[in-house]
């Protein structure tokens, strides 16, 4: 046995500026013949200053076409589309990044939906035939995370579109307003495609969620990652045998460590951490609570003051930052106390800036929330509840779902996406019906590791962890979607699976550093029948026959850069 330090170290590692490691055990990878890159080798004058670069959101996409439903006012729709391309980022100072991003660019571009709006998005991938960073073909598959989609347009893992093909991928937004993200969800790649830039926002909104936070120019985006650089700029990549990988670069929406002016007023930031490995605790450096007002499924029942949070892989978090009490000119910042289970570089504890401008004008809004409605369940008369009003007197199964390291292979209950594929995609880790409520208890018993376990489909309420005296951290207690086991850390989960007026199907579990997802602790659930609506064969992807320019990008008009 071994420590992670010492797996860590198959590069130049000790040498290279690490501030701090938090620790755990396991087994060590075979050394490989050349040495990895464990942190970026830019010279000096590309190496990116903390607080120097300019904040900026991504860009948000208008539809290409929008109407309704057999004329119908009541069942409007909207067609949006993507490609998938290489792109060009300025990253670090004097070099260009090459990306593989949704419409060549990182973040992609931010769609936003709104509840009752049927949205299609066309998504092409033009790609080349091998990897950025793998020499496989260039293969993806997109998943929006935390949407209620059919198993076919949910990203499953082995419905892949090969380079010249488009699928399009029908969502139905049915649920409550929430932060979603789209992503690539490849099989054993998903890792590096996403780490090469292929991730976006898709914020979800309601007549709730507008009537009681912060909208438009107050409504922020923070879409934080880690990377490293080789010295031409472009991306460095290392999963340290499968386990995870860690930048020495803390990006938000793009930008290294940057810099946001912001108005004395009430912000609400979506905050989604995009690293496919790194977790982070952020904090202000004044102190100074933030307000969770929101969590990976939608707005919580009681705001709740904290000091700082945990938040691994996929997790999103809704906070607001009151402004209001800086003075003009003052600058607050966005730490990083980081987690166990990181390697921590000289800036890692930084994540961004703030500096408080002059402003007049309305406030964004007046008060602090206590608490917030989302509108309770969706579809009540099939048998919906809210996800928070759930009860463990309500479930009809209760399930454990083991975590562990066998045989180096990550696994879940004993078994992994392999085996799935080797069942033809039969073997299933449950099978609710539709609107069952069920408790599942996720158990992390992999050593000294931490993983954030997304379930699709669903969202859950957390009644207890064999941490924090048995209940939720205050900043979980709203619906979610990805759980954060934490090392030896057991969770309590109710959901419902509800799957709105479709029948069901086959959805993934997985954890949610990409890397051990990719080698292969993934496995699946159906509801109701496992034959309905097949996630691989219901709907394939089909060769693009139009031109490749037939869906020019059109963005809305933006805010100004830095703000």
């Amino acid at each position: 046995m071994t420590t992670r330090r010492e797996v860590l170290q198959l590069g130049a590692f000790g040498a290279l500026g690490i501030a701090g490691m938090k620790g755990g055990k396991d087994p060590v990878p075979s050394v490989p013949a050349v040495p990895l890159l464990t942190s970026s080798q830019l010279a000096p004058q590309n190496m990116p200053v903390p607080y120097a670069g300019v904040f900026r959101r991504p860009p948000e996409l208008a539809p290409f076409e929008t109407g309704f439903d057999d004329g119908d006012p009541m069942r409007p729709f909207a067609r949006y589309a993507l490609t998938q391309k290489l792109g060009q980022a300025q990253f670090v100072p004097g070099l260009s990044t090459t990306v593989a991003g949704y419409n060549g660019i990182f973040p992609g571009p931010t769609i936003r939906a709104r509840q009752g709006t049927r949205i299609e998005v066309r998504i092409r991938n033009g790609l080349p035939q091998s990897g950025l960073l793998h020499p496989n073909a260039f293969r993806t598959v997109t998943h929006l995370h935390g949407s209620a989609s059919l198993p076919q347009y949910d990203g499953y893992a082995n419905d892949f579109t090969v380079p010249g093909n488009v699928k399009n991928y029908h969502y139905p937004n049915w649920q409550t307003a929430r932060t979603l993200w789209y992503h690539d969800h490849n099989h054993h790649v998903t890792a590096q495609n996403v780490y090469s830039g292929l991730a976006g926002f898709y914020p979800l909104s309601d007549r709730f969620e507008r009537a009681q936070l912060p909208q438009g120019e107050y409504d922020v985006p923070l879409m934080m990652s880690d990377a490293m650089f080789k010295a031409d700029g472009s991306l460095g990549y290392n999963d340290n045998g499968h386990n995870g990988l860690w930048g020495d670069i803390i990006m938000v929406n793009g930008v290294p460590w940057p810099t946001m002016k912001v108005k004395p007023r009430l912000y609400r930031f979506r905050v989604l951490v995009a690293s496919i490995s790194r977790s982070y605790r952020p904090a202000l450096s004044t102190g100074d609570p933030v307000y969770v007002v929101g969590t990976d499924a939608g707005m919580v029942p009681v705001v709740q003051a904290v000091p700082s949070w945990r938040q691994g892989t996929a997790e999103r978090y809704e906070i607001l930052i009151d402004f209001r009490r800086y003075r003009t000119g003052q600058t607050v910042d966005l730490q990083n106390l980081s987690n166990k289970n990181n390697v921590d570089f000289a800036n890692t504890g930084k994540i961004m800036r703030f500096e408080v401008v002059a402003d007049s004008g309305p406030a964004s809004m007046s008060a602090i929330p206590t608490t917030l409605e989302d509108g309770g369940a969706l579809n009540p008369s099939r048998g919906g509840i809210a996800t928070m009003a759930l009860t463990a007197d309500m479930a009809k199964v209760k399930r454990q779902l083991r975590v562990t390291k066998e045989n180096g292979n990550w696994v879940i209950n004993g078994d992994t996406w392999d085996t799935v594929e080797k069942s033809g995609f039969t073997k299933l880790f449950g099978n609710p019906q539709p609107y069952d409520v069920e408790e599942w208890t996720i158990i992390n018993a992999s050593g000294g590791w931490f993983h954030p376990v997304h379930i699709h489909l669903i969202d859950a309420k957390i009644t207890g962890r064999n941490t924090n005296g048995g209940k939720p951290f205050a900043w979980e207690t709203g619906p979610k979607d990805v759980f954060y086991a934490g090392e030896n850390e057991s969770i309590t989960a109710l959901m419902q699976f509800d799957t709105g007026a479709d029948a069901g199907g086959r959805y993934m579990i997985h954890c949610h550093n990409l890397v051990h997802e990719d080698h292969d602790m993934m496995v699946q659930f159906s509801v109701g029948d496992w034959r309905n609506n097949d996630p691989i064969a219901s709907d394939r992807p089909v060769p693009d026959t139009t031109p490749i320019d037939s869906f020019p990008p059109v963005y809305l008009p933006g805010f100004p850069a830095g703000t």
